[in-house]
């Protein structure tokens, strides 16, 4: 049997940080391409998010002015309807109720479907329920009551307020 043994660090499952790191060595060159990476990181990621956001922007601008041109095309169709007479005419009969002369014109206030109409009534409740008492007799004894009650009488003897009147 040989007499090799592994190395410490990999026995124990860890690697020893300062035997790696003393494994590295730094030229100047490679010293100057890791310092001229983190400039370009530097400089780029900025313009890189200045780039996206303004993509960002033309894409909705884009999109606004899609909408714009669409509703700019409804308003040149309206427009071209509107200069149409039999158009105009058939709107001033239907929104203001102009008639030609000698017409007769019928307004119908209760021009629902058919389908919305109810075939029938629901009841309201199930059970008829009766008052216990007659409200309309109690009204005409509380007006009568209120009527015919006494009012309260000021004392007529002027040099004593306090004592009552017998």
């Amino acid at each position: 049997m040989s007499n090799t043994t592994a190395p410490r660090s990999r026995t124990r499952g860890r690697v020893d940080v300062r035997e790696w790191a003393g494994g590295i060595r730094f030229s100047a060159f490679t010293g100057i391409m890791l310092g001229l990476v983190v400039l370009a990181v530097f400089v780029l990621v900025p313009t890189v998010g200045t780039y996206l956001s303004q993509r960002q922007e033309i894409a909705a601008l884009t999109a606004s002015v899609q909408l714009t041109a669409d509703e700019v095309a409804d308003l040149q169709l309206q427009k071209d309807r509107w200069s149409d007479p039999a158009y105009v005419t058939s709107q001033a009969r239907a929104r203001l109720y102009y008639v030609r002369p000698g017409e007769v014109v019928y307004l119908v206030d209760d021009d629902l479907p058919p389908a919305s109409i109810p075939l029938d009534q629901q009841p309201v409740s199930d059970e008829v329920e009766q008052t216990r008492s007659d409200w309309m007799a109690q009204l005409v004894r509380s007006v009568a009551a209120a009527g015919l009650a006494e009012t309260a009488t000021g004392p007529t003897d002027a040099t004593d307020p306090a004592t009552p009147t017998p």
